[in-house]
């Protein structure tokens, strides 16, 4: 493979669907020290897509060479199309990838990356792979609250669909409860909305021991699904 001219390919592509307003924006609302095109995700996602139509049988290791080089400049939409082709080529990763994927989740700093690269790509493979979990963990009690939000959106898209570690969600939501950071918060709420909205009966008998300790992000998104009989109650119990 031609990886420079595949990498220069990519920059192109990226840098023709950019907006030089949506660029001062983005960077402005993303609080964003990385250089923007302007590309909007559904953009930046069709070209990802693009380079798998044309690379279906990208080998592992020249996929995980090509990330490296679209991360290693400091442009956010370069390194959002190395989150969407990790995506696309999810099922070529393995378990010994958490070490770049938690180095790439590191260098993010902020949740236009990590959450994709949580959801996505570390969620698939930790699916896929269940001894990969276990990095997760250790995640779960990191210093840097965007490494404990990737350990609990990992578990996710799975629990959204009705199945899924909750067992292991608890646990980590359990720990980071009190944590004052605004995107732990927002993800506990997120993930106990999401699994209730097929399980909100786990989701209540969960909740409500907890909700004096819970913060008000946290229980307004977890609430949302639940019946008004059960908001009630939880209301109560704070």
């Amino acid at each position: 493979m031609d990886l420079r001219g595949l990498v220069a390919e990519i920059d192109e592509e990226l840098r023709a669907l950019g907006n030089p307003d949506r660029a001062v924006h983005e960077k402005a609302y993303l609080r964003s020290d990385l250089e923007h095109y302007g590309a909007s995700v559904p953009a930046i996602r069709n070209v990802a897509k693009g380079v798998r139509r044309r690379h279906p049988d990208l080998a592992h290791d020249d996929l995980l060479e090509l990330v490296e080089a679209l991360w290693a400049a400091p442009v956010h939409e370069r390194r959002m199309a190395a989150v969407e082709l990790l995506a696309q080529y999810r099922d070529a990763l393995v378990p010994a990838d958490m070490g770049l994927l938690e180095r790439l989740l590191r260098a993010s700093r902020t949740w236009a990356l990590v959450d994709r690269l949580s959801t996505s790509v570390v969620g698939t493979l930790v699916e896929r792979e269940p001894a990969a979990a276990e990095v997760l963990d250790r995640w779960a009690a990191d210093e840097d609250f965007w490494i404990r939000r990737a350990a609990m959106l990992a578990l996710l898209v799975p629990l959204r669909k009705g199945e899924g570690d909750f067992d292991r969600f608890s646990r980590y939501a359990d720990s980071m409860l009190g944590d004052e950071e605004f995107f732990i918060r927002k993800a506990i709420g997120w993930i106990l909305r999401d699994t209730g909205k097929r399980r909100p009966d786990l989701v209540f008998e969960w909740l409500l021991p907890r909700a004096s300790r819970a913060s008000s992000v946290t229980v307004r998104e977890a609430l949302k699904p639940l019946s008004p009989e059960q908001q009630e109650a939880i209301k109560a119990a704070r």
